[in-house]
């Protein structure tokens, strides 16, 4: 029943942290830490109003980069290059994911709030490189993050993707409303399930979900 629920897709587009490596990973633990230290320098305050700022703006803009743009002008360039230095070799290669990526039918791209440059890092430190057609990151939508249906438009327009033969895969629901209302077919990938009109499946293993969507 999974697979004839997507046997229609020709479009692939998967979110890039906690989406394609295991949140166990903690990888966006120091992402987090460098936006701290970043907010800090750059705005003068102390380490609890940093923090405070950076989870205030993700969950008003979408992202923290959003909030400090829009509320100070901040250059996004630098802030993306100093946030993404940070160690990849937590991250373990995943043939088996690679393979079942590969093998979906059509065209298959990534598409993150975070930027290309970081992607690709990503995606060579859990053997991924090569597997998709193209990767997007938010500067790709000029800055505009995910879940802003601009975005997405944006991005898919790029891209060629028609909606109504796409499905996206992510593990914040609330990137998968757009998608969604443009007719894509939506997985949320996350340890634990958020039910949601917008949500049409969850798993807590992409590996395993894709495998059940190939012959």
């Amino acid at each position: 029943m999974v697979a004839q629920s997507f046997s229609h897709v020709r479009h692939w587009v998967f979110d890039l942290d906690n989406t394609l490596y295991p949140p166990e990973a903690r990888l966006f633990d120091q992402i987090e830490r460098r936006m701290t230290a970043w907010v800090m320098q750059e705005l003068k305050v102390d380490q609890p109003e940093a923090d405070r700022l950076r989870r205030h703006y993700w969950q008003l803009y979408g992202t923290t980069l959003a909030g400090l743009m829009a509320e100070h002008g901040i250059d996004p360039h630098g802030y993306m290059h100093e946030v993404h230095d940070i160690d990849f070799t937590v991250l373990t290669p995943d043939a088996g994911l690679a393979g079942r990526i590969r093998d979906l039918p059509g065209r298959r791209i990534v598409y993150t709030n975070g930027s290309a440059p970081y992607a690709e890092k990503v995606l060579a430190a859990r053997g991924l490189a090569g597997v998709f057609d193209a990767i997007y990151g938010v500067e790709h939508a000029g800055f505009r993050p995910k879940p802003e249906r601009a975005a997405f438009e944006t991005v898919f327009g790029r891209d060629g993707i028609v909606p109504e033969t796409g499905a996206m895969f992510e593990d914040d629901p609330r990137n998968l409303a757009a998608p969604h209302d443009m007719g894509m077919r939506t997985v949320h990938v996350a340890p634990a399930p958020a039910p949601a009109p917008h949500i049409h499946h969850h798993t807590d293993d992409l590996s395993g979900f894709l495998a059940r969507l190939l012959p």
